[in-house]
């Protein structure tokens, strides 16, 4: 008797906190980096597979709307191409000359496609946008020398408070060596370079059990040490989001969007493997929402990585039991 085919499919794990302050399903936004076929040529793919509106901003970022999985953009991910995004930039040559760098820029910079906020119980469906990229023949990091594309996470902080923003990023800080190890981040990232991780003095002021500060002070000790969107977990968006005000005294000229979402970078999208999915790094974030949500454990690995005198590759052999517990 022939045995049934075993499915490779990975599941998504459901965070411990679902439901927002409104009482609706918290969302996540999505957005994943690849090189081959034009954003015209993506987005089409993507409106025959799944329907919507398509609309065209640009010869180079595309729109669509109503889709079978919510709104979706493509586009070449860089400013210059895209100047009727910048005021002052709607009329003249700049557009026209714009077009045709991005006609040849397409093939060194990365297409971006951006999800709208997708409900976290119906993350299962982006398994479809995969399997129409790879389709149209998008390549991913391990398809070139210099291809450092990544994926990102924005998920819907669960309470706009300071507590539960506190505990998210003790979570983070505590068990990033883990994270960043399980990440794999390809050779290309090694040598083009990844985002850095928060500076250890950050970490050992944040993890102390007693750290529990006020919006205010929070904002404060998170721009004295981390100035820059050059950081794993960007917070900026989100601190705008609760005191812009704060953030542009410190950031007067930087681009921020502000959200109430966290922004999770990741080193790698291999967009054209087939057996790669985006569950296995939303599963690694989930695991920074349980120990948030266990303020117990979390205190307790706190206190143990202030006494914790080995390196960061130790540190995450010693939090993969415990996230794995």
């Amino acid at each position: 008797m022939a045995q049934p085919a075993l499915s490779t499919e990975i599941d998504f794990a459901l965070p411990p906190v679902l439901l927002n302050e409104q009482g609706q399903m918290r969302t996540v936004g999505i957005e994943i980096e690849f090189v081959g076929p034009s954003a015209e040529r993506t987005v089409q793919a993507l409106q025959e597979a799944l329907g919507g509106r398509l609309i065209e901003e640009d010869p180079h970022a595309f729109a669509l709307k109503e889709s079978a999985i919510g709104d979706l953009t493509v586009e070449l991910d860089s400013r210059i191409l895209h100047p009727g995004k910048q005021a002052g930039t709607q009329k003249g040559v700049l557009p026209k000359i714009a077009a045709l760098f991005g006609f040849a820029a397409r093939y060194l910079v990365p297409c971006e496609l951006v999800t709208a906020p997708i409900p976290v119980d119906r993350l299962q469906e982006l398994n479809r946008i995969l399997a129409i990229l790879r389709g149209v023949g998008a390549k991913g990091t391990q398809d070139g020398p210099f291809y450092a594309f990544g994926l990102h996470f924005n998920p819907e902080i669960p309470r706009r408070d300071v507590a539960t923003l506190t505990a998210f990023m003790k979570s983070f800080a505590l068990l990033n060596p883990w994270l960043r190890r399980e990440a794999s981040p390809d050779a290309t990232r090694n040598l083009l370079g990844f985002a850095d991780p928060f500076p250890a003095e950050y970490v050992r002021r944040i993890g102390d059990p007693y750290y529990w500060p006020d919006m205010p002070g929070f904002i404060d000790d998170y721009l004295a040490y981390n100035a820059t969107r050059n950081r794993d977990l960007d917070l900026l968006p989100l601190l705008h989001d609760f005191d812009a005000t704060r953030v542009r005294a410190v950031l007067p000229n930087e681009k921020i969007n502000g959200r109430p979402t966290f922004h999770y970078r990741l080193p790698d999208a291999r967009v054209s493997d087939p057996g790669w999915s985006i569950a296995p790094d939303w599963n690694r974030w989930v695991c920074v929402e349980r120990l948030a949500a266990d303020r117990e454990k979390l205190d307790a690995v706190g206190a143990a990585y202030l006494s914790f005198e080995g390196e960061d590759k130790s540190w995450a052999n010693v939090v993969e039991q415990i996230v794995r517990s």
